[in-house]
């Protein structure tokens, strides 16, 4: 029997505490089961072991991810809804760069709950780039565009490979920059 008030979410939230809280050590079973005051054991009956885990924490952080994007971009248009929609990304992933890797992952063709999860970010950047009437293929193109460039800052940054003495804000800004006047072109290079 379960463990009162101990859920499959209380366990994935625990074990997402716990991989920001300890990046560089391995997330195991034992460690989790600790933090939560049981054993091992009684873990499996909210997760399907340490890939159930994995996965329920990825498939958590696509969610919260996208919910950060959506927040961001509620009632922006255009160039403001890239910018927010960046400085979401960016903050995002800052804050939770144990997680964050997670959610660049592409769903399993089977993983119907992957391809919700994933399909919900998707749908955001799609409705912001609509407003620059990018639809079809064009979105697809953007969407690549836009998700390399964010994501290769945030990757480079968050790996602390940005060295040189510019001020990363400014870097920022003017990466965003370029990729709002990239959209307004889009169409007519």
């Amino acid at each position: 029997m379960p463990r009162a008030g101990l859920t499959a979410d209380i366990v994935i939230a625990r074990g997402a505490q716990l991989l920001e809280a300890h990046p560089t050590d391995e997330l195991t079973l034992a460690s989790l089961a600790t933090s939560l005051g049981v054993r091992v054991p009684s873990l499996y009956k909210h997760i399907d072991g340490l890939p159930g885990l994995r996965r329920g924490i990825m498939l958590r952080a696509k969610v919260n991810l996208s919910a950060a994007l959506v927040e961001a971009c509620v009632g922006r248009a255009r160039d403001d809804a890239v910018r927010s929609l960046a400085a979401a990304y960016r903050t995002w992933a800052r804050q939770h760069p144990a997680q964050y890797p997670m959610t660049i992952r592409a769903p399993e063709p089977d993983d119907v709950e992957d391809q919700q999860a994933s399909d919900a970010g998707l749908q955001v950047v799609y409705r912001v780039l609509a407003g620059y009437h990018l639809l079809g293929d064009d979105a697809i193109d953007a969407t690549r565009f836009l998700r390399a460039v964010i994501h290769g800052f945030v990757s480079l940054e968050t790996a602390g490979a940005f060295t040189l003495a510019a001020d990363l804000e400014r870097s920022y800004d003017k990466t965003v920059t370029s990729v709002v006047t990239a959209l307004e072109n889009w169409k007519h290079p």
